[in-house]
């Protein structure tokens, strides 16, 4: 095939050397159009002539160049002639960093010497990669900022080139796995059947129209410059930009990076996706989702994690279904200008979906007016305490409202599932209960120095992950925290100056052990009322279904005793 080379001081010209031994034409006598004999037809001829022209294009060279700048009344100011085009290198200059000033001969090309200020001092200048320059002084006349920019072949006419000091060229780094994604080419890259090998980088803003991404077994793998400048966008309608080749064939890993998504048109969504074998991950940090219509919907995979991500406008409701195994986390992410008339949550349960790890998000999340937060049932998290909502600031279109019914109505910060901490907006699980004594019964002692339950009506309220299988027991349902302070404040009539002992009973596997007890004597108070005191706080380790309640004796005899109304005890994590 032809070499073809070139040399951007003469223009666009392009000097073909034959080299031989190619499949390609070398001259307009190899050409034939005979679509039978492969790779000399003139398509072929062409399309090897495209591909060499898109070579040079985007051939690249570093130039050291310089622009007059007036530093006479200002210090500042703004680089004025950059090529379009060309970017501009940082720190080419040693300590002088990206730039140096230079005086001007009489052509007005630099003389490589600093202008100096009336103390003799040199005149240095500050340049930023955006073309901002900074002088340390001001000089009478004008000068020349030198600095150095790289530009490729394709924007050369774009270059004045008296002003270019110097040059070289500079060899690309080949990638040789990464698949360069644009408007052009779309429907032969990620229109396409996807290489789970490759990683697909999106170079700008990608109009998908009705083009669908079809995310293989193997997986995909999509990074962008930043979510500023890449993107995948669809204003179709009945569109969906990532799909499964068929549910039951499935897909793999989606890891995505750097890029937003907007899918705004109608009945549209992101997402119908099926995970392969149950896991996989669908991982995203740094992704914006702009005026989505929906989200869509996701089955069966392992594992989500969004990193730095946002909601920002639209109505971007995702559907989880089917058992997912290892869990969802949403971290550092914001939810802004959401839909006032969409009806659908950020976050629901789909088809027999099931979240055997946890679901934790710390958004900072502003709904619409109809909207809700989530729609989870306390079904869908058959392990305690895996519906987390940690640190989260939710408001509904600016107002914050924890009792707010529409934020999650059918699942409560009290449902064992529910583990709410932290959050403002939104109300916060504080697992634990109380009893209190509501009716006064005696206790009755049997004999000295032997407990009995204490007596008496209690009646348990608050109960978070607690419930009360008997009278005055409370019993742990979750299986964390196990760490709790056990409070209590009694009032023990009993008989005068008798020594009555209360004890914390923990009953585990149905084996009831003394974990604490306090002894008191009974006051010989005015009126015939002759009480005793018992307070205090006690932390103590409470695992899952294990029951906790309070028992008496007398130590000095065998009296009976009367708990008052109003006595009660609390549990709650520490």
């Amino acid at each position: 095939m032809s070499e073809y080379v070139y040399n951007p001081l003469r223009g666009s010209n392009l000097d073909a050397v034959g080299t031989g031994g190619g499949g390609s034409p070398t001259s307009s006598s190899d050409i034939t159009n005979d679509s039978t004999i492969t790779g000399v037809t003139v398509t072929d001829a062409f399309n090897t002539i495209d591909s060499d022209i898109t070579a040079i294009n985007n051939k690249a060279f570093k130039i050291t160049y310089y622009e007059i700048i007036d530093i006479s009344v200002s210090t500042s100011g703004s680089l004025q002639s950059t090529p379009t085009g060309a970017s501009i290198n940082e720190d080419q200059f040693g300590e002088a960093g990206s730039s140096v000033l230079s005086t001007l001969t009489l052509q007005n090309t630099p003389t490589f010497e600093s202008p100096s200020n009336a103390g003799g001092v040199s005149i240095t200048a500050n340049l930023d990669d955006f073309g901002n320059w900074v002088s340390s002084d001001t000089f009478t006349n004008p000068v020349a900022i030198i600095y150095s920019i790289t530009i490729t072949a394709g924007n050369w006419n774009n270059i004045v080139l008296a002003n270019v000091i110097d040059y070289v060229s500079v060899e690309p780094t080949i990638l040789e796995n990464m698949v360069i994604v644009n408007q052009s080419n779309i429907e032969s890259t990620l229109g396409a059947v996807i290489d789970p090998n490759k990683s697909y980088f999106i170079d700008g803003i990608i109009d998908m129209g009705t083009t669908s991404i079809t995310v293989p077994v193997g997986g995909l793998e999509l990074k962008g410059y930043s979510f500023n400048t890449s993107a995948l966008v669809s204003t179709a309608d009945n569109y969906t930009m990532f799909v499964s080749e068929t549910p039951v064939i499935g897909s793999g890993n989606i890891l995505g990076v750097d890029f937003y998504i907007e899918t705004s048109g109608v009945n549209s969504k992101v997402y119908e996706v099926y995970d392969a074998t149950g896991f996989h991950a669908i991982e995203l940090n740094r992704i914006n989702y702009i005026n989505c219509t929906s989200l869509g919907d996701m089955y069966n995979y392992r594992q989500g994690l969004e990193l730095g991500t946002g909601r920002f406008g639209g109505s971007p409701s995702l559907t989880l279904h089917g058992t997912w195994v290892g869990g969802f986390r949403i971290s550092t992410s914001i939810t802004r200008n959401m839909s006032d008339t969409t009806t659908e949550p950020l976050f629901k349960a789909g088809t027999a979906f099931v979240m055997n790890s946890r679901f934790l998000t710390d958004m900072n999340v502003d709904l619409g007016a109809l909207q809700p937060f989530c729609d989870f049932l306390p079904a869908n998290f058959p392990n305690p305490s895996t519906l987390e909502f940690v640190d989260v600031l939710l408001t509904r279109n600016g107002v914050t409202n924890a009792e707010d019914s529409n934020i999650a109505p059918n699942i409560s910060e009290r449902d064992l599932a529910s583990s709410w901490r932290g959050n403002n907006g939104i109300n916060n699980t504080f697992v634990g209960g109380s009893c209190e004594v509501v009716t006064e019964i005696e206790t009755v002692i049997s004999a000295q120095n032997v407990p009995s339950v204490l007596s008496g009506t209690q009646t348990p309220s608050d109960l978070q992950h607690f419930d009360s299988p008997a009278n005055g027991q409370l019993r742990s349902l979750g299986t964390t925290p196990i760490e709790y302070s056990v409070s209590w404040d009694f009032i023990l009539d009993g008989h005068q100056n008798a020594e009555y002992r209360i004890e914390l009973v923990r009953e585990r596997a149905g084996v009831p052990t003394v974990i604490y007890g306090q002894t008191r004597v009974i006051n010989n108070l005015q009126g015939g009322r002759d009480v005793a005191y018992f307070t205090g706080t006690r932390h103590e380790r409470i695992l899952q279904d294990d029951i906790t309640y309070w028992q008496v004796k007398n130590i000095t005899g065998n009296q009976d005793c009367t708990t008052e109304l109003g006595s009660y005890w609390v549990i709650n994590r520490r």
